[in-house]
């Protein structure tokens, strides 16, 4: 069988076949603790439960439009309104899709023409490269490992050339948890304005931040970017929703009038009872967000205390979202049980078939020699992931 160069050159989620394995060998009855998939560990709130449970009983069975049912749409506006003062037309700049990493696909297949360059803050998530690849565009990455895991706006402007159409920006950010500040922003938009760019702008973790730390819409910051930004958002993280698969994006009509097309053709709508389970969450899950954002920022407290006890290894103390970015550059070219760390997958494989705790290769970022740890487990998890894992690098010779 032939496939096309386009299915040979793409590369699996790393996240996702970590997180596989690990349910395998959990399968198999092994006390594996995994660190791997960005899913929270909680039930999705009873306000969404319900609403779902009374669109069963109501026969809300039937396709909706293809981006997404009206009800859900000016909720979604509605929460844009009051938590960043923006006003979207629900009717025509809102779009409801299968989780939030189909909506980006759409946007980058709206945007990007083959050969057209994408700019990409490393580390960062593992689809974003992929994705711009499936396009037929060149994602250009710009390391932010040497300016606190921020893009500098001088190596913005040395990557852009007259191929550039937009950049990707996450914040919170996964695999770091980095919280971009506002002057840091303000002059990524500077450079959008000057050099025309398109911004997609993944905002999927905004409502977990710590430490007195805020997230900021970059539109909302200059309202001048209305119209060249894409916003990216989505009930899976804040509300406990992975499985539901419901995102939402929010842009220019004439933009999200294309971007609706292109998800009419490729998916068309989501889930009729999963898109009524995030009207309810919308309309009555924010004490349930306020109780899970405690508790994660519990977790991420109790592991950052954890690691710092740990010797060679080193990371930055995360702002947002739930994972933490561990150096461990230091482990690598030695041994461990006999076998030789050549790699950050090499120590995820070793730290997974010998210690039982799923991990994710910082190479799956665009960064090796580091690895990611979810906090997305329960207490008990993470102190016993972090001690297998304390004991694996003393080990290390």
């Amino acid at each position: 069988m032939k496939f096309s160069t386009r299915a040979k050159n793409m590369e699996a989620s790393a996240t996702l076949a970590i997180s596989g394995k690990a349910k395998a060998m959990k399968r198999e009855g092994k006390p594996v603790i995994s660190f791997g998939a960005g899913e929270p560990d909680f039930t999705s709130p009873k306000a969404a439960l319900d609403a779902a449970k009374d669109a069963i009983d109501r026969g809300e069975t039937h396709y909706t439009p293809a981006t997404g049912i009206p009800e859900l749409k000016e909720e979604v506006a509605k929460y844009y309104e009051r938590r960043f003062g923006l006003k979207y037309k629900f009717n025509k700049e809102v779009i409801i899709g299968s989780g939030a990493k189909p909506l980006i696909y759409e946007t980058l297949g709206c945007l990007v023409d083959p050969g057209d360059e994408v700019l990409v803050f490393a580390p960062a998530w593992v689809s974003y490269v992929e994705q711009i690849k499936l396009c037929d565009g060149k994602p250009v990455i710009i390391d932010t490992t040497k300016s606190g895991f921020l893009p500098d706006p001088s190596a913005i402007e040395a990557s852009i050339t007259p191929n550039t159409k937009g950049m990707l920006i996450n914040t919170p950010s996964n695999p770091v948890g980095v919280v971009y500040p506002e002057d840091e922003l303000s002059k990524i938009a500077d450079i959008a304005i000057k050099h025309d760019l398109w911004i997609i702008y993944d905002e999927i973790y905004e409502r977990l931040v710590y430490d007195g730390q805020k997230h900021i819409n970059i539109v909302s910051l200059r309202p001048e970017l209305r119209d060249r930004t894409i916003l990216i958002n989505g009930a899976s993280k804040a509300f406990a929703m992975t499985g539901w698969r419901i995102g939402y994006a929010l842009g220019p009509e004439e933009a999200m009038g294309k971007i609706g097309d292109f998800q009419g053709h490729l998916t068309s709508n989501p889930s009729s009872i999963a898109q009524w389970a995030a009207v309810g969450a919308l309309r009555g899950a924010d004490e349930d967000v306020k109780r899970m954002h405690g508790a994660f920022d519990e977790r991420r407290r109790k592991m950052i205390s954890l690691l710092k006890e740990i010797p060679d290894i080193s990371f930055v103390e995360p702002k947002g979202a739930f994972y933490v970015f561990v150096d461990i550059r230091n482990c690598l070219g030695k041994t461990y049980e006999g076998k030789m760390i050549d790699s950050d997958i090499k120590f995820c494989e070793l730290a997974l078939e010998n210690k039982y705790i799923a991990i994710v290769p910082g190479s799956a970022f665009l960064t090796s020699g580091f690895v990611r740890f979810s906090y997305a487990n329960s207490m008990e998890e993470i102190e016993e992931g972090i001690k297998r894992f304390k004991e694996m690098v003393k080990a290390v010779k």
